[in-house]
């Protein structure tokens, strides 16, 4: 069996309408794709990050004809270019699946996409949906938060994530050894899928997942360490929450600001931090971490 798939190019002001008329024209799926080679900054929860120029591309039956619903896209929405082809049935569903390989994060843990088989079947493997919600470690603030993960004394220790995304930080401490997680994020779905990656990788038990309101319900007071890998504008506006979350002499983790941001976060979080690390991977993102002063 064949698909047909039809491949609209347009501007991001057009591609919600280019989507809702491909499903509306009975299209089995739409993918969203890049057209202009175009880098993101990570996405706040529950947000879709769209590109400047966008390839909206539409699988149909391989008997349908394209052509009719290209002109009636046309005329409804502007589309700038435009192409045909037909693939098998397995690429299709396979390409994004394809996309993702396990990756190494540290010198223990490994992240492994939940089809394929660990690459070390002795190390820490966690096993991953990437389709889930926000946080596979594909990305650099995702890799790199995974990567202090991986060299902390975690054995016993708290640990709250806040802006958890897919869940995969609190899994990955628990399964370095601590051994309680609180995972708080504002978007639904991303909590749904928090607490489905938990119990595939066993740690359900000891991983709890919710909305910040049902969090401060549980009256948890602080914990050992808290990793929070949002964006900056977020970093400085939780920062004294943060602040209050992490127990004296504990450790802290500070994601998704770009080194543009760093010495304003430095100088916010300061204040309660010895910031000690300040790691910087691709794309300019970087990595502040450190440890709690102590009250005297």
């Amino acid at each position: 069996m064949r698909w047909l798939k039809i491949r609209l190019t347009t501007s991001r002001d057009h591609v919600e309408l280019i989507e809702s008329l491909l499903l509306a024209l009975d299209a089995a799926s739409v993918i969203l794709d890049d057209g202009a080679d175009q880098p993101l900054l990570e996405p706040l929860p529950g947000e879709t990050p769209i590109w400047d120029k966008v390839i909206v591309s539409g699988l149909f039956a391989e008997q349908v004809d394209p052509l009719p619903i290209i002109a009636f896209i046309g005329r409804q929405a502007v589309v700038s270019d435009h192409a045909i082809e037909y693939i098998e049935n397995e690429a299709w569903e396979r390409a994004w699946m394809d996309h993702y390989k396990p990756i190494q994060c540290g010198h223990r843990l490994w992240i492994v996409p939940e089809w394929l088989a660990p690459p070390d079947p002795h190390a820490i493997n966690l096993k991953l949906d990437p389709g889930l919600a926000f946080g596979t470690g594909d990305h650099p603030t995702t890799y790199m938060c995974l990567q202090w993960l991986d060299s902390q004394p975690l054995a016993g220790k708290t640990v709250i994530d806040y802006g958890c995304g897919s869940g995969i930080l609190g899994i990955a401490a628990l399964l370095l050894g601590a051994t309680q997680v609180w995972a708080v994020d504002i978007d639904p779905q991303a909590i749904s899928a928090a607490r489905q990656n938990a119990i595939n990788n066993q740690v359900a038990d000891t991983m709890w997942t919710g909305l910040p309101d049902e969090f401060s319900a549980l009256g948890v007071k602080s914990a050992d360490v808290v990793v929070a890998n949002i964006l900056a504008g977020p970093l400085a506006e939780l920062s004294s929450t943060l602040a209050a979350l992490c127990a004296p002499g504990g450790s802290i983790a500070l994601a998704g600001l770009i080194e543009s941001q760093r010495d304003e976060l430095l100088q916010i979080y300061g204040k309660w931090f010895n910031i000690n690390l300040v790691n910087r991977l691709q794309e300019d993102w970087c990595l502040l971490a450190g440890t709690k002063l102590k009250l005297l």
